[in-house]
């Protein structure tokens, strides 16, 4: 089984590198506007490319992976929103389990019905222990999943739940207030996970802008996820590492 891209999260882990992530809804990214997002002035800034929807209505995983590898040879990271999002066009899949949950069907069911068409997709599988916070306001992730966010305000409940997804043997951990929110998971959250697990946490939801990304980081988040601050302005991401690097 392929290793290469969770190997990359540890080596960025035990170096301390911050790794920023694009993340590309199929559902709002066409071919023109992933040939915009995905210049070559923006490319050198991204580190990692995830692709997936809580809701895929009318956007085509495949057509959309294809495109983008058609356009660069960054790590294109599957996340998603259900048992079929997946393609083997892709590099890796973050496997999830809803750990913040207690829908069985987000902790194994559709791992169950989805196990063998991963083995045979090639995909490299990183299992991932998903934990949805309160961004303030209800989300798609929310409502599809069919559960309540951890609270924001409760960085114990969080860490907690961080640990004994890293003692159940999952490698990474997904902290995310979802797309739309309001606000985006606390620094004290991130700490609070960070004091307890080794692990790699990647932190999305409701980040956009640079304030934003230096809060998560320093917090403890290894990757941090942008999206729909780049759907809204694709331009904003040069601008964004740029100010990073002279804050670095």
């Amino acid at each position: 089984m392929n290793t290469l891209i969770y190997q990359e999260l540890i080596r960025r882990r035990t170096r301390d590198e911050k790794s920023l992530a694009v993340l590309i809804d199929p559902d709002k990214s066409g071919e023109a506007h992933l040939r915009r997002l995905l210049s070559e002035s923006n490319l050198p800034h991204i580190d990692f490319i995830f692709v997936g929807g809580s809701l895929l209505t009318s956007g085509n995983m495949h057509d959309t992976v294809c495109t983008i590898r058609s356009i660069c040879t960054k790590p294109i990271v599957i996340f998603p929103g259900d048992a079929n999002q997946i393609d083997s066009e892709a590099d890796a899949i973050l496997l999830l389990s809803l750990i913040s949950g207690r829908n069985p069907e987000l902790l194994i069911g559709k791992h169950v019905t989805s196990a063998i068409h991963l083995k045979r997709s090639g995909l490299e599988i990183i299992s991932t222990g998903y934990m949805l916070i309160d961004g303030g306001v209800e989300t798609t992730a929310s409502y599809v999943t069919g559960t309540s966010p951890l609270p924001s305000n409760k960085p114990g409940i969080a860490a907690m739940t961080g640990l004994a997804g890293e003692q159940l043997g999952l490698k990474v951990l997904y902290m995310d207030a979802g797309s739309g929110a309001r606000e985006p998971v606390p620094a004290s959250l991130i700490h609070a996970v960070r004091s307890q697990v080794s692990i790699p946490i990647i932190v999305g939801g409701g980040i956009r802008n640079k304030k934003g990304i230096l809060e998560a980081w320093n917090a403890g988040a290894d990757v941090v996820v942008i999206g729909n601050a780049l759907e809204e302005n694709p331009e904003l991401l040069p601008q964004l590492r740029a100010e990073l690097i002279g804050s670095a």
